[in-house]
């Protein structure tokens, strides 16, 4: 595994969340390692969205998985001189036993694994797993058609899916550990400041603590969306408690790599 705070001890040029053509980014692997390279970036990660047992878009194929290794290999090849590679991926928990923990996510050669939930079950059918992730129209067309139009429900149970993921383990990094809180809050407003929230918030980053992992500041919404995975009235939390953090921005478009990074440090640094 990475020693995470040696590389955020060293500069605040890294990244460690980036989407390439191997899901859903929006460029190559190539031109995001240029585009870092030009940036002065140190270290540059990469993590596709997993394969998955659900249908998905957005996220890789197995068969994809070796040209994948392969391409990075090749780039570090070519710019291992001027900046640090890592192959990584974000691995989806859908249920027990189909997660990071897997038996085939555990055996793959990767530098470090980042945890994410990105689907919950329907509320009357169990079994199908539903994107509660992406754009507010299309969470707002799916809360009608597979949750009934309850918003309790949908955070309940994305908290429930975070929490039984990081008991589950097989990861080093949370990925955006309260990312449901935006839709959420677009369709319910002030939903994300209710005590019950927050509760699930502290008693999902105390089981993060409790089982030794790194928290991820996700910046990826900053310009657009003003606001950070875990929300900025969480960096408080994370400072007293001296938690491990990343600071990632999730880019899928190599312009974007810096994306609310160097504004997510600054207000770290500052509590």
């Amino acid at each position: 595994m990475l020693d995470f705070q040696r590389i955020t001890r060293e500069t605040d040029l890294y990244n460690l969340h980036t989407h390439t053509q191997y899901c859903d980014g929006h460029a190559t692997i190539e031109e995001f390692v240029a585009e870092a390279v030009q940036q002065g970036f140190t270290h540059l990660g990469f993590t596709p969205h997993s394969p998955i047992s659900v249908e998905s878009p957005c996220n890789m194929s197995r068969e994809n998985m070796q040209p994948y290794f392969d391409e990075v290999e090749r780039m570090r090849k070519v710019y291992g001189d001027r900046i640090k590679l890592y192959t990584s991926m974000e691995i989806d928990y859908v249920s027990v036993g189909d997660g990071p923990a897997s038996e085939y996510f555990q055996n793959l050669p990767l530098d470090y694994r980042i945890g994410s939930v990105h689907f919950i079950p329907a509320i009357d059918n169990p079994s199908e797993m539903v994107d509660i992730d992406g754009k507010f129209p299309a969470f707002k067309a799916r809360m009608t058609k597979y949750f009934n139009c309850d918003i309790e429900y949908v955070v309940r149970t994305f908290f429930s899916q975070m929490m039984a993921m990081v008991e589950e383990g097989g990861f080093d990094i949370v990925g955006h550990m309260d990312k449901i809180g935006f839709n959420a809050s677009q369709y319910l407003e002030g939903i994300d400041e209710e005590p019950w929230y927050d509760k699930l918030v502290i008693d999902l980053f105390e089981n993060i603590m409790d089982h030794h992992l790194t928290i991820e500041i996700n910046t990826k919404a900053w310009l657009q969306r003003n606001r950070f995975y875990p929300n900025l009235k969480y960096f408080g939390m994370l400072k007293r408690f001296n938690a491990p953090i990343v600071v990632n921005s999730d880019a899928h478009y190599p312009t974007l790599l810096n994306n609310g990074r160097l504004e997510a440090i600054k207000l770290l640094n500052v509590l």
